[in-house]
């Protein structure tokens, strides 16, 4: 690894057959020799490249060797390039004190000794080296450290998710499980009851009213069972992309009212009732049995929700959208509710005793995006909730 870095030498001396001389002396395959002149050229290369060593000649003319040092000691980039005086000079002037003065690391006299330079500067590389492959493996250590800190991260946010995802399931098969029981506790009840008339001969328990009675209770027991498991069959639907959308052309307004009167039944139970105002035809063509499926939760979420005061649905044109309003009166929605009430498993308010599924809004949302469309809320605490279903009206696609 380390022979695989190539080692940059800078030689600054005034004559070029010293420069000559001295590069024949220290080159190598493994390493670059630059050339400098000047201690003005020199600058130039250092502030371009990345030595190993910088031999520097002591006389020049202009600026000297040590003048080059103090300024390469004051410089970020240059100031930890190991330097080596050379001089011609005799040992009577004392160079080598003045350059250790100026940071330099060697001190050589011609004529040189060429075993002594090319072991110093095979020193010098080596050191060189050593710090670049340390310096490459900090970096990479430090890499493998963002890197691992980055995949706790994402551990610690999957573990939060995993998390988040058996609280859900737990909650949801609890709220299942409550579900599914109330509409079969009915049943149990209604057939134990039953069967306890029948073994006491009683008659008169199946009179016609009474049989009727009987049924319409079985029936809503039933399409309430029905109901949970379509929602569920719905939401496995969505997330594997076979939601089935059929479109045909109908009147939205025409089935919103006929909608409206199959749900005066329940309304009267809920003690409020439904009114549609501002009526007007809207032809399009959608999934009438999945729009159905839209309008239906947003009125029984109305009756729930509504305090019992009246619920209003306007249909309007607006936008070449055909639009569907409904509005009820009731404990409202806060703003930070807005953002989750169409989330899976999500209510209103589970403390109030409403407790569903919390599926009705996601998969009306997802109906009325495959057909292009959107839903919009408008709500307060307190104020009520304003839902508006909006369509294209050239219909699904479009």
């Amino acid at each position: 690894m380390l022979s695989q870095i190539l080692a940059k030498l800078l030689i600054v001396d005034d004559l070029p057959e010293n420069l000559l001389a001295l590069e024949a002396l220290v080159k190598g395959s493994d390493r670059e020799v630059y050339q400098a002149q000047s201690a003005d050229q020199a600058l130039s290369l250092l502030l371009e490249h990345e030595f190993a060593l910088a031999i520097l000649d002591v006389q020049m003319p202009g600026m000297n060797g040590f003048e080059l040092a103090e300024l390469m000691r004051g410089t970020e980039k240059t100031k930890n390039i190991p330097i080596v005086f050379v001089s011609a000079a005799g040992r009577e002037m004392n160079y080598a004190f003045k350059g250790y003065e100026s940071g330099a690391v060697d001190f050589l006299h011609k004529p040189l000794d060429n075993h002594a330079v090319k072991s110093k500067v095979a020193v010098f590389v080596d050191l060189f080296r050593q710090r670049k492959a340390l310096g490459e493996q900090l970096e990479a250590l430090e890499r493998s450290r963002a890197e691992q800190e980055k995949l706790l991260s994402q551990l610690q946010v999957t573990r939060g998710e995993l998390e988040h995802a058996v609280r859900m399931r737990d909650d949801f098969m609890s709220i299942v499980s409550h579900e599914v029981r109330t509409p079969l506790n009915g049943l149990i009840l209604e057939t134990q009851l039953r069967k306890l008339h029948l073994a006491r001969d009683n008659a008169d328990a199946f009179t016609l009213d009474k049989m009727r009675a009987m049924v319409e209770r079985d029936e809503r027991q039933i399409n309430s069972l029905i109901r949970l498991i379509e929602d569920i069959l719905d939401v496995s639907r969505i997330r594997t992309g076979k939601l089935s959308i059929r479109p045909s052309q109908f009147d939205l307004t025409q089935l919103v009212a006929g909608l409206i009167e199959n749900l005066a039944a329940q309304a009267a139970a809920a003690e409020t009732s439904i009114e549609i105002v501002d009526q007007v035809p809207l032809i399009g063509v959608w999934d009438a049995f999945r729009i159905e499926q839209v309008v239906a939760n947003l009125l029984t979420n109305a009756l729930r929700y509504g305090g019992k005061r009246p619920v209003r649905v306007r249909t309007f044109e607006q936008q070449r959208q055909a639009c569907i309003e409904v509005r009820d009166q009731g404990i409202g929605i806060s703003e930070q509710n807005q953002q989750r009430i169409f989330q899976q498993f999500e209510r209103v308010d589970a403390n109030q005793g409403n407790v569903g599924l919390g599926l009705g809004l996601y998969i009306s949302e997802q109906i009325v995006l495959a057909h292009g469309g959107r839903i919009d809320v408008q709500s307060a605490e307190g104020q009520g909730a304003a839902f508006t279903v909006r369509l294209p009206l050239e219909g699904v696609g479009a």
